[in-house]
């Protein structure tokens, strides 16, 4: 089993920044392919971004330049850098290892 923990949302306002972190727990074989997803109201869960095998990094077209993913493969980590941010940025965010999910956190983006 592995457990996902999500932290770093909130509020921000808009052209704001906030960094999320999931830090992966349990039975961790590799954290490749581990990533970020977020779930806008009534819509489907969507990706956000993505980091695989040697550092490669996969990104939504709409977060393209104001994101970043990164990882830590010491610590199990993989963080979201957001910056940027705009109202249609607020969601709730989900942290993702292959078939495990974390809970979300919410991130909102107002003024």
């Amino acid at each position: 089993q592995v457990q996902l923990a999500e932290s770093g949302g909130g509020l921000v306002q808009p052209g704001g920044s906030l960094r999320l972190s999931c830090a992966a727990s349990g039975t961790v074989l590799s954290i490749n392919g581990m990533g970020w997803y977020r779930q806008l109201p009534g819509k489907q869960r969507e990706l956000v971004a993505v980091i695989g095998s040697g550092g490669n990094t996969k990104y939504a077209d709409s977060v393209k330049g104001r994101f970043t993913i990164s990882r830590d493969l010491a610590k199990l980590t993989v963080d979201l850098q957001m910056n940027s941010l705009k109202s249609e940025d607020t969601a709730v965010y989900f942290c993702n290892l292959r078939e495990y999910w974390g809970k979300g956190i919410l991130v909102t983006v107002s003024s």
